[in-house]
């Protein structure tokens, strides 16, 4: 074999290689990031969720961060995201940052979340009003002795004030101001780690956040039962009394757009919705979405 001809073959073999290289590069190319940050609470479910969808649909890239919703919502006016995870709704100061930005904001509702009240066991305590809660966390009750519990000090514990469960347990139960003295945790996961190590803590936490796969919850944390006036109490890992509305702390779940969605970012929020992405939901804890949500989503006009 001539050296004319081994060259020649050396070139026909490197633009093979150059070609296969610029086919897999454009394949590559076509994989489309979604960012997804905010809420907390949602973190895990969404990430589940993502990982489901991506095993059917190699395009696409999910990246889910937490931080809290108020992180979420800012990221999102910021664009900073493409999608904004939240327990709670907008408030005032962001209809006016997203009015004034001339932003156009979808809100879609794609689960339920039950909050619970834990406590160490210790205190004693298995039963709560709302109304019991409320001066707790405002800091009037200061040992579960008056409640009927042992004697031990209240010990406080909470989220940071960008996160959306804060929000919504102040709004929703204390109807005042938290007590100065409740310690405020980066993450759910670290509240619950908090409480069971704390003789007389007490927190709120999602309650997906609480349950493992099998419906149990740590024999290291009590997750008490709650009554609204004269109601009878409920506890949260009721599953039958959520979904009929008798548990008295029970919100819905959103994630935010900037603009109509569109491309994988529309079909991923589709797969949330569908009877597959609603099962997942259920199966972490959270609720599936009822009718009247749904048709509220659907008014959006995405094909929900």
């Amino acid at each position: 074999m001539t050296f004319g001809i081994i060259k020649k073959r050396v070139w026909i073999l490197f633009f093979l290689a150059l070609i296969l290289s610029t086919v897999n590069s454009c394949s590559h190319s076509k994989v489309e990031i979604v960012t997804v940050k905010g809420s907390d609470t949602e973190v895990n479910l969404v990430q589940e969720l993502a990982e489901r969808f991506m095993e059917n649909d190699p395009d696409i890239s999910l990246t889910i961060t937490g931080g809290g919703s108020g992180y979420g919502i800012a990221s999102l006016i910021n664009q900073k995201t493409d999608i904004a995870n939240s327990s709670r709704p907008l408030n005032a100061k962001e209809k006016q940052l997203i009015e004034k930005q001339g932003i156009q904001v979808y809100p879609i509702i794609f689960a339920q979340d039950a909050i619970a009240v834990v406590v160490h066991p210790n205190t004693k305590i298995t039963e709560l009003s709302l109304e019991e809660v409320g001066k707790i966390f405002r800091g009037e009750i200061k040992n579960w002795k008056e409640l009927g519990g042992a004697d031990v000090l209240v010990s406080l514990y909470g989220r940071q004030s960008n996160s959306g469960t804060f929000v919504y347990f102040r709004e929703r139960i204390l109807k005042g101001e938290y007590d100065s003295s409740v310690k405020q945790m980066n993450g759910t996961a670290q509240l619950i780690e908090a409480v069971k190590q704390d003789s007389g803590g007490i927190g709120y936490v999602g309650i997906g956040y609480l349950i493992n796969k099998k419906d149990e919850v740590s024999n290291t944390i009590t997750a008490v039962k709650l009554r609204e006036g004269e109601k009878e109490a409920v506890s949260p890992l009721n599953k039958e009394a959520i979904i009929e509305g008798r548990y008295p702390i029970i919100r819905p779940l959103f994630q935010f757009l900037n603009g109509k969605p569109q491309g994988k970012a529309l079909e991923f929020l589709r797969y949330e919705l569908s009877e597959e992405g609603q099962k997942i939901v259920a199966q972490n804890g959270y609720f599936e979405i009822n009718q009247q949500q749904r048709e509220q989503n659907n008014r959006l006009g995405l094909g929900f």
